[in-house]
């Protein structure tokens, strides 16, 4: 089991309180949390990734506890087993495209496997897009950067953060079939947290907050 959430509560005040049902992920399979605003999503996005820790209740990664660990542990535990599509890919202007995946691999001291990397930029479609700067890429050039990015360190969890929200459904489409190639790619388990409807369309596992 890669990750499993058991009586998940957060609360940051009397207003902001929220719970989350329980769930659990084999390597490969997806899971689609939908939602309004507000009602969490980010909340659980960042709890499974370990940025903050639960009020109650517990993660689990790899079978093994990660909510419970100290923030320097989950840190490190993140940095080696988790991947985060953040909703903008957040690339640095100075660097290329690869260099940019590569800057992850380096932040978690994490061997580089250079053969891997270039695997990635293969099965994502954008070769000839490594040693572009992020400005001469287009959105979605950039954001299969990001998604490499994310499986730079060959994470088992993969955790993307409004990916499509944005997006024309031709472009929709392109990112989401991606992200689940991706996971694919790396036998990852996959969490998409969003207020797109469309996704349900691609994705059957999902749960509503």
């Amino acid at each position: 089991m890669i990750l499993a959430s058991e009586n998940l509560y957060l609360n940051y005040n009397d207003k902001a309180q929220f719970s989350y049902p329980d769930f659990k992920l084999k390597e490969k399979e997806t899971l689609l949390v939908l939602g309004k605003s507000g009602v969490g999503k980010t909340t659980l996005l960042h709890l499974l990734a370990g940025f903050i820790k639960p009020k109650k209740g517990c993660i689990k990664l790899n079978s093994e506890p990660f909510s419970d660990l100290s923030q320097r542990k989950r840190d490190s535990k993140r940095g080696n087993s988790i991947g985060i599509v953040f909703q903008k890919p957040h690339l640095i202007n100075a660097l290329n495209a690869y260099d940019n995946v590569v800057i992850a691999v380096k932040a978690s001291s994490s061997f580089i496997d250079k053969v891997y990397i270039d695997s990635l930029f293969s099965e994502l479609n954008i070769s000839e897009q490594q040693y572009k700067y992020p400005n001469t890429l287009s959105v979605g050039e950039q954001q299969r950067v990001n998604i490499a990015r994310a499986l730079a360190n060959k994470p088992k969890l993969l955790l993307a953060d409004e990916p499509t929200s944005a997006l024309d459904d031709e472009n929709c489409d392109a990112v989401i079939n991606l992200l689940l190639k991706a996971a694919e790619i790396n036998n990852s388990a996959l969490v998409i947290v969003t207020h797109d409807n469309r996704l349900k369309a691609k994705i059957k596992n999902y749960i509503e907050l």
